[in-house]
């Protein structure tokens, strides 16, 4: 199973609202995806901080437990 770039960039902005998202989908598969994710809420965090933050963001979609979304690059940027 897959998931569409605008259901995983509906995950990461519901739980961090001020997030601006960009998805790219990296083999026209809709399973290896790169999210370019800006956003104030990072401003002070290191990189594993904030990759950690769109991770939850996710829901467990990322854990291989149902196989959604087999691949992720991420990355993130202060606004």
């Amino acid at each position: 199973m897959s998931m569409l770039g605008k259901d995983i960039a509906d995950l990461i902005v519901k739980s961090i609202p001020d997030a601006k998202v960009e998805m790219i989908d990296l083999a026209g598969d809709n399973n290896h995806w790169k999210a370019i994710v800006i956003s104030k809420s990072f401003q002070g965090l290191n990189r594993v901080r904030q990759h950690q933050m769109v991770y939850q963001a996710l829901e467990g979609k990322m854990d291989g437990s149902d196989g959604e979304l087999h691949a992720l690059a991420l990355e993130t940027r202060v606004d």
